[in-house]
């Protein structure tokens, strides 16, 4: 459905006709002016006015219906098809979150679908309405904000798994957390998670090194204003931030994993010495009570007084010398 759509002239909003081919007509007529139109999860008949309007290429106009696209900017004769993946943290439940944000940009309208709940459009919206100065400067300044936007909260996403990472980590290597069953399955899910938040901002790369003028031969793309390209850049570097701040995470919480394997490895080991030391003092014990509970009347002591207290005494002298071995080498 359409959720906002307005004329925008020198960087004001404006009323238009409330027909898109009109609204459009004017907005070209005007000069320094154009049309936004911003859609949430639009059905393939609710786009098709709009595809036909702004006349949009019909490979990007699936993508925008269908979704699930990876980040990507590409250039067709009428416009200019950029795809963006907004990002959302749930603290609490350790979830990230993805959405899709599609933005058409051409001649004198900038087209937005928006897929998922974590997305920024509204906010970028009201800050550019409050924001003239910077509005006035068409298309390319509501994709600009789109794209910053997106970007400043990967690094807010970012800082907060950093966070979690950091408290994950001290309750593996606390003396009783790691050995929880669930703690595995705690680092394999937070590893999940940076895969899903990686999907989001390694392959916008590509895409905003374009925008930013360092692609091949420092080529411009159309509809973009060239003098966009030191902003994009700026975005671009606050991207490859983030891109390191994954690759970190990613790096760490297979470390803290494979730590923790090598933690319960040698847990299980100290655990194995010490049922061996215990076997060990109850083996001694069982091996002079079974060669004594054999039925032969010609055995050593049989029919002295003092033998039963002495094999006791026996037993109890050989126990204590094997419990002070074994705790001496550290098995109990």
């Amino acid at each position: 459905m359409i959720v906002d759509c307005a004329i925008y002239h020198h960087g004001r909003r404006t009323e238009g006709p409330e027909d898109l081919s009109d609204a459009l007509d004017l907005a070209r007529a005007e000069g320094d002016a154009f049309i936004w139109i911003g859609l949430y999860e639009p059905t393939e008949q609710e786009f098709d006015l709009v595809t036909e309007e702004f006349r949009l290429h019909p490979l990007a106009v699936e993508d925008a219906l269908k979704a699930h696209q990876r980040p990507k900017l590409e250039m067709f004769d009428d416009s200019l098809f950029v795809v963006l993946k907004p990002v959302a943290y749930e603290a609490e439940s350790d979830v990230v979150t993805t959405g899709e944000v599609m933005v058409f940009i051409g001649d004198s309208f900038v087209v937005t679908v928006r897929h998922g709940e974590c997305s920024p459009l509204a906010r970028v919206r009201r800050r550019l309405e409050e924001d003239p100065e910077m509005l006035q400067h068409g298309p390319t300044a509501v994709l600009y904000s789109i794209a910053d936007a997106t970007v400043d909260h990967y690094l807010e996403v970012a800082i907060e798994l950093q966070t979690d990472l950091e408290k994950l980590e001290a309750e593996v290597f606390s003396p009783s957390g790691g050995s929880s069953r669930h703690t595995a399955s705690k680092i394999y899910t937070f590893k999940r998670q940076i895969l899903e938040f990686r999907r989001a901002t390694g392959p916008l790369t590509v895409p905003l090194t374009r925008l930013s003028g360092s692609g091949t031969a420092g080529a411009p793309v159309p509809f973009v204003n060239e003098k966009a390209q030191p902003f994009f850049r700026d975005v671009n570097d606050h991207l490859a931030r983030v891109n390191e701040s994954v690759e970190s995470l990613d790096r760490l919480v297979s470390d803290i994993l494979s730590a923790h394997l090598a933690q319960m490895s040698v847990r299980q080991n100290d655990d194995m010495r010490k049922i061996s030391a215990w076997a060990a003092m109850a083996a001694v014990p069982t091996m002079i009570a079974g060669i004594y509970g054999m039925n032969f009347d010609h055995m050593p002591e049989l029919h002295w007084l003092w033998s039963y207290p002495a094999v006791i005494l026996a037993m109890a002298a050989l126990e204590f010398l094997l419990y002070h071995l074994f705790k001496r080498r550290g098995w109990l």
